[in-house]
């Protein structure tokens, strides 16, 4: 597990976490920090991330601050650089493992400083920990961060704050559009590789039967860049569905707690749901869903099986024919859904 095995739990006053980012990593980061506030009741606990990805951890109980890295602006970074080291960290975590965070990590200055055995990163660590990313689900690769200085695991609930605006904002949604008791399956169709998206005309083919067989409600969730592929699938689909008003990352939180289930593609929105309780169909091709998958319990994860290629880890396809999501059809989905809402 680890190069170094300490004699016993040390007592920490100042910690920092490090992951930068994607938000579903950062999710998926979070039991982290509920282990770490029961370990050291009193300390400190600061969390590093990327400006994206700091409302997931802001509002945390565990957390004392939000440190945001600006990548575009040198200047910020620099300042974030000597805010670090001002503030005399006993120990910095590094989850994130890449380039950058290493070389924050040791700039921190911190006595103790725990990161991933990565090529080219020892130099930035005092305590280093063999990396099983490939055999383990991110969150338990997480928590090997604190295995290895012996820091008790009593926790490893997803964890993200929602603050009373933006559960006003999902309650006045839900009665706008009159969604009390009644069944909200949401289509998430995004993904930040192109590898990971199911066709559109398969989220549509599904939206239909969840209408048609369920009597549900319809709700196609959509970020930056992705209303276009929504409005495809509601005019591919014949029965009515429901649009998802724009929303910032604790608005979204808040609306996902009150679905029904979630149906996704491997992304954020999919970790979100998880973290808000709510119960997920995972959608999965180029990532494994025993690494990658919903976490938690109840949730499904759909392949195309029998495929030499699943779980390339490719953010683009080697093959082209991108088999893994085209080949995968809408009645594996279908009754992933059903094996979920039985469940409940």
């Amino acid at each position: 597990m680890s190069s170094h095995v300490s004699s016993g739990m040390q007592c920490f006053h100042k910690i920092l976490v490090i992951k930068l980012r994607a938000i579903g990593d950062v999710i998926l980061a979070t039991p982290v920090l509920e282990n770490l506030r029961q370990a050291f009741p009193s300390a400190q606990i600061d969390f590093l991330t990327e400006k994206p990805c700091a409302p997931i951890v802001e509002g945390h109980p565990a957390v004392h601050e939000v440190l945001v890295l600006d990548r575009k602006q040198k200047r910020a970074s620099r300042a974030l650089v000597q805010q670090v080291r001002q503030r005399r960290y006993d120990v910095v975590f590094d989850l994130f493992g890449n380039p950058r965070s290493a070389v924050l990590t040791w700039l921190s200055g911190a006595p103790m400083r725990v990161g991933f055995l990565f090529r080219g990163r020892k130099y930035a660590y005092t305590l280093k920990v063999e990396p099983r990313g490939d055999r383990v689900h991110e969150v338990e690769f997480n928590l090997d961060a604190l295995r290895a200085l012996q820091i008790p695991i009593v926790s490893r609930q997803l964890h993200v704050a929602v603050d009373v605006e933006s559960e006003s904002f999902a309650a006045q949604f839900w009665r706008e559009n009159n969604l009390e008791d009644r069944l909200v399956i949401g289509l998430n169709a995004s993904g930040g590789w192109y590898t990971k998206r199911w066709p559109l005309e398969n989220f549509a083919q599904l939206g239909d039967r969840l209408h048609r067989e369920l009597n549900a409600v319809v709700l196609l969730w959509w970020g930056p860049g992705e209303l276009e592929d929504m409005k495809t699938i509601a005019q591919k689909m014949q029965a009515p569905s429901l649009l998802a008003p724009p929303t910032n990352l604790k608005q979204l939180a808040a609306l996902l707690s009150r679905l029904t289930l979630l149906v996704s593609n491997d992304s954020g929105p999919l970790h979100l749901a998880a973290a808000m309780d709510t119960r997920v169909v995972g959608i999965y091709g180029p990532t494994r869903p025993e690494l990658q998958g919903p976490w938690g319990d109840g949730h499904e994860a759909v392949v195309k099986t029998g495929l030499p290629c699943l779980g390339c880890n490719g953010v683009t396809c080697k093959i082209v024919t991108h088999d893994c999501m085209k080949q995968l059809g809408v009645e594996v989905v279908w009754q992933a859904v059903r094996r979920a809402l039985k469940s409940m």
